[in-house]
């Protein structure tokens, strides 16, 4: 390659390094520095590095602890239930039928929705006095008496899981209604020779073909579950008292509410140990790749 052209390359590739490193890189470097220094907000003149010491203070407060139980919970059944209903989605939008495209618009169109949205759209559905959910509930004789469903910390955290188990159906049905229709028909065909039904066809053929984007997915979706804080902002904004508040929107709590740049900077770094911990187990424990080999 000529000198020009080399030259010519990284000038149009600098616009793009300026971006990523000003609006990436240098918050994540600013970030981790301040979760060792005492930066409030509004004592700003008495910035000062204070060693672990907002880690500890993290580390020891109930409330942390909490949310990160509350993590565990929103992350796991989410993933369960997005997943599964996804897979049932894609597997059901494989097959040709009239008004099949215009069936994939709407069910993929929450997806393209803003998270927040998809909150206040669900808390107005689970008012207590107002919603829609309450009414069908109380006509079909399934309840006596109105639930406080966001109201209630016994019931608050299951509402905003079914609020994202929603709105993510459609990420996992997109991403795997792309993997299912890859799979090569003379697969199937060769195996309804072989006499195999529709479930061995599924496990034996469909489930390893498409496994290396059911681990992409996952993984990605675990991490976007995990930091993703709108929902519960729309829906709740963490309560009743903080019952549903999860790792992020604890850390958004520190910063809006109390200002403490420096207790919230060391629950993102926690939050990034342990991403990295769960992708390093993750991938060992999938064998990405070898993922396919069938």
């Amino acid at each position: 390659m000529k000198l020009h052209s080399r030259k010519f390359i990284a000038f149009s590739l600098l616009p793009c390094l300026i971006l990523v490193l000003v609006f990436t890189y240098y918050p994540f470097l600013k970030g981790i520095i301040m979760a060792f220094q005492d930066y409030k907000l509004f004592d700003l003149s008495n910035v000062r590095f204070v060693g672990f010491k907002n880690f500890e203070d993290v580390l020891k407060d109930p409330k942390f602890i909490g949310a990160l139980v509350n993590s565990l919970y929103w992350v796991f059944f989410s993933l369960f239930f997005q997943f599964l209903l996804g897979l049932a989605l894609a597997l059901l939008l494989n097959k040709a039928f009239r008004g099949r495209g215009v069936l994939q618009g709407l069910l993929f169109y929450p997806w393209a929705l803003s998270g927040f949205l998809i909150g206040l759209i669900w808390k107005w559905m689970f008012n207590s006095q107002i919603g829609v959910v309450n009414d069908l509930l109380m006509k079909a004789g399934i309840i006596d008496e109105r639930i406080g469903f966001l109201s209630d910390p016994n019931w608050s955290m299951f509402s905003v899981i079914v609020a994202n188990v929603w709105y993510g159906i459609a990420f996992f049905a997109i991403m795997l209604l792309a993997a299912l229709q890859s799979v090569p028909s003379d697969l199937y065909e060769a195996a309804e020779m072989d006499g195999a039904n529709k479930f061995t066809r599924f496990s034996n053929v469909t489930l390893p073909y498409i496994m290396p984007t059911v681990i992409t997915t996952t993984l990605l979706r675990v991490i976007w579950i995990f930091n993703d804080p709108t929902i519960i902002y729309g829906l709740t904004n963490g309560g009743p008292a903080g019952s549903t508040h999860i790792l992020s929107s604890f850390m958004l709590d520190k910063i809006i509410n109390g200002g403490d740049y420096g207790s919230a900077s060391a629950v993102g770094v926690i939050m990034i140990v342990i991403l990295l911990l769960y992708t390093i187990f993750y991938l060992s424990a999938t064998k990405s790749e070898k993922v396919g080999d069938f």
